[in-house]
């Protein structure tokens, strides 16, 4: 007899996400390619929804199911559910950064490095034939001070990785206080932005983030820092981001996200700075990948199933 306890999936899971599931009697229907309006129109049905950030889980969507009792986020942010809205209705939304934190903290160290040691940009070099040693001498990440803006899951785990490289940590989270230790220490904006090397970006999309770096903040840095983000694109301002570099006021960027991930669909203006940052050497896109290694890929079920008690 079939299940009436319908799961959809509507990103690519992991099969052991899949397979526990039926085991604990529901019927999954997997639909990693479904559109907003496909699943307005099945949704209704479903019991559970396991989701990402394609697809927006918005008023209007969680008034049509009205069998829905959780939705589980593979991942971090929270932004494209209506988390107060679902509350209201009783259902439960839980995420899974624990499951990719430490796979975004590698991504970080790697991108950092690549640029410090100028990896990336003397490969392309060779790659033409090129052979050039002075303009390439790198810089060590030792003995720098790397500002982190936003302390959770994936900011504390970056901070955790940096141990071993003896620099001095200034991290600060508007909603966490308490957990300066050893190179460790709690700081404020201000502070990051006078005293930082480095700067990487952990927050979530909201209200008070969006374009937290703009043109306000990056006239106010004073160490002429690599810039790394790894939240959200419009955590950034693109367009402060790009004249930052021409005004020489940041050394370089790592950027995983952008404001516009749809390459083929860039406004002008944007399809001018896209262009512009993939021509400079000092700087490093991603994907949005940081946190898509092989291991976060189980690891984000497994804490989905074990918040959701499956």
């Amino acid at each position: 007899m079939q299940s009436d306890k319908l799961v959809i999936i509507t990103a690519r899971v992991h099969q052991l996400l899949i397979d526990r599931l039926t085991e604990k009697g529901y019927r999954v229907s997997y639909q990693p390619h479904i559109t907003y309006n496909e699943l307005y129109d099945v949704v209704d049905q479903a019991e559970g929804l396991i989701v990402t950030t394609r697809i927006a889980i918005d008023k209007r969507m969680i008034d049509r199911a009205e069998k829905l009792k959780w939705i589980g986020r593979l991942g971090s942010g929270m932004e494209l559910i209506d988390v107060d809205y679902a509350s209201t209705k009783g259902i439960k939304c839980v995420s899974s950064p624990e499951g990719n934190r430490n796979a975004v903290a590698e991504h970080v160290i790697g991108m950092l490095l690549g640029l410090l040691h100028k990896i990336n940009s003397s490969h392309q070099e060779i790659q033409k034939g090129i052979w050039i040693r002075e303009e390439n001498r790198g810089t060590e990440l030792a003995g720098k001070t790397v500002g982190i803006i936003g302390y959770g899951n994936t900011g504390s785990s970056f901070a955790r990785l940096l141990g071993s490289f003896g620099v001095t940590v200034l991290a600060y989270d508007k909603n966490r206080f308490g957990f300066s230790e050893k190179y460790i220490k709690e700081a404020n904006l201000d502070q990051i932005c006078r005293y930082a090397d480095v700067i990487s970006f952990h927050v979530p999309l909201n209200g008070e983030t969006k374009y937290m770096g703009n043109e306000q903040f990056f006239t106010s840095l004073q160490q002429c820092p690599v810039i790394i983000n790894t939240s959200r694109g419009s955590v950034i301002n693109t367009h402060d981001l790009m004249l930052a570099l021409i005004q020489n006021k940041i050394s370089g960027a790592a950027l995983d996200v952008l404001e516009n991930e749809q390459l083929e669909q860039l406004s002008a203006a944007q399809k001018e700075e896209f262009e512009y940052l993939t021509r400079q050497s000092n700087v490093i896109l991603t994907p949005h990948i940081a946190g898509y290694s092989k291991e976060a890929f189980s690891k984000m079920s497994e804490v989905i199933l074990e918040k959701l008690e499956i």
